[in-house]
């Protein structure tokens, strides 16, 4: 596996990125960023304003430039956002510059933790458990591509999560 001083984490919304992120980088010692986060203090708006005005496609070429940037950052633990892989890019420069890791859960899951969040335009749905299942189905497979390492989160807490990773990473 490869060995670097940078962690990426990938997955869809509601599959613990930001949290698990967080605990990894204070367990390594290294800077955390999100890059959700960092999108929105670069414009000063929220991603749902974002999305409003500018639509997907706006979004995706900011979060593009803040991949660009974070991933040239060093000794960091960078949470994604879950719709980040879509671009061929942006998965070729996780891919190159650092240790990228799938957090994989089920669709129940990822329900459970997002169907309180009113923050995410994506899920803006008559149905947004059936909007979870289709997003995980289309990006699956980027995020694998994607990834060093595929983690399931389902029924595991985030301590033996971070343990697994960090593990994982120093190999």
């Amino acid at each position: 596996m490869l060995n670097s001083a940078n962690i990426y984490l990938v997955g869809p919304m509601g599959s613990g990125k930001t949290t698990i992120g967080r605990r990894v980088a204070r367990v390594t010692g290294k800077a955390f960023q999100d890059s959700d986060r960092e999108i929105e203090e670069r414009t000063g708006v929220s991603i749902a304003v974002i999305f409003e005005v500018e639509g997907e496609a706006g979004f995706r070429l900011r979060e593009r430039q803040v991949i660009d940037h974070l991933t040239q950052l060093r000794n960091t633990v960078v949470a994604t956002g879950g719709g980040a892989v879509i671009e061929p890019q942006n998965r070729l420069w996780l891919r190159e510059r650092g240790f990228v890791v799938y957090l994989k859960s089920s669709v129940d899951r990822l329900y459970a933790h997002t169907w309180r969040d009113r923050g995410r335009p994506l899920l803006r749905t008559a149905d947004p458990k059936a909007r979870l299942a289709a997003l995980l189905a289309e990006r699956d497979p980027w995020y694998r591509e994607a990834s060093d390492l595929i983690v399931d989160t389902d029924g595991r807490t985030v301590r033996e999560l971070v343990h697994e990773i960090t593990t994982a990473s120093r190999q």
